[in-house]
């Protein structure tokens, strides 16, 4: 039989796994599992899918794939943990797969930890400001400035060259760079294949590696891959409020905004497609997302559930 597990069998390795790890598995346990290991190559698949969850679930925050794992009890026994980790199984998360990626922020000139922001004045005393999450490289030569972005998003405020001779700044990307046109500007590495350029100030050029350039001006935001430049968005200043550890939505989608809160907290953050496309105004701390939670929870028709410190789900009130 070939291809991927079926779901049934995703759910009994869950039920296995969750046995052999949080249980006491006597011989008879023992010798069960290894008669359901050896059915097939699909069981066998099926077991492999299973530990290597397990193993992402060891690596989050300190505590918390237990504390999921157990906190999630619908039901008694080995079948507790399916809603979670058959879950997790079939479909792995955005948040898990970014869990695996921590190479991204290894050996980065500069780099922040979830929820952290930092700024910093670069040698030719321009200001580089790291969002949360987010990893670069600075290498500053004789013919150019170049900023390296590994990971997340970062704002810069650009100053005028003191070199004799002016150098170009440049961001790297993963599909091409954004050089400055005396500017104030974001870069941010979105999910996926895309990077997002926001301008708040003059204009910045868009290299596609692939692609023909393309000028970004004040209040214009683009998404890029190595292929073009996706048609220009309306973005105003108030978008780079992440500064000041704020978010300002504007009739925005309460599932977007508790996206963009996610990236400022360990742990998960999920929303509950039944209230994800309630629109939000307002100023929302990312600095103290537990406030801002708070806040959504008494001016919104919804809940936050907190099945553990780590594990926050916001839901209809009713």
């Amino acid at each position: 039989m070939s291809g991927p597990p079926r779901a049934e069998l995703l759910e009994e390795a869950a039920d296995w796994a969750m046995a052999m790890r949080y249980g006491a598995p006597g011989e008879v346990d023992g010798a069960a599992f290894e008669r359901w290991l050896a059915q097939s190559p699909q069981h066998a698949a099926a077991w492999q899918r299973a530990q290597a969850v397990f193993q992402t679930f060891e690596r989050v925050p300190r505590g918390l794939g237990k504390d999921v794992l157990r906190a999630m009890e619908p039901l008694p026994g080995r079948r507790r943990a399916l809603g979670v980790l058959g879950g997790a199984l079939l479909v792995p998360s955005a948040g898990v797969m970014a869990w695996q990626q921590p190479w991204q922020k290894w050996g980065a000139d500069v780099a922040t930890a979830v929820g952290e922001r930092r700024a910093l004045a670069l040698p030719d005393a321009s200001q580089l400001v790291l969002n949360t999450d987010s990893a670069a490289d600075i290498a500053f030569t004789t013919a150019e400035r170049r900023i390296h972005l590994r990971a997340g998003e970062i704002l810069l405020t650009t100053h005028p060259d003191p070199a004799p001779v002016p150098r170009p700044l440049l961001v790297e990307t993963a599909f091409g760079e954004v050089r400055a046109l005396g500017t104030r500007f974001s870069v941010r590495q979105l999910d996926g294949d895309l990077v997002r350029v926001s301008v708040f100030r003059h204009a910045v050029e868009i290299r596609p590696r692939n692609a023909a350039p393309h000028v970004l001006h004040q209040g214009e935001q683009a998404d890029f891959d190595s292929n073009g430049v996706r048609p220009p968005a309306t973005v105003d200043e108030s978008a780079a409020i992440w500064e000041q550890g704020m978010l300002l939505a504007q009739d925005m989608r309460l599932g977007d905004v508790i996206a963009e809160m996610a990236r400022h907290r360990r742990g998960v953050l999920r929303c509950d497609p039944a209230v994800a496309a309630i629109l939000v105004s307002g100023a929302i701390s990312l600095s103290d997302t537990d406030g801002g939670l708070a806040l959504l929870e008494r001016t919104l028709p919804v809940r936050i559930q907190r099945r553990t410190p780590w594990w926050v789900v916001v839901a209809p009130r009713s």
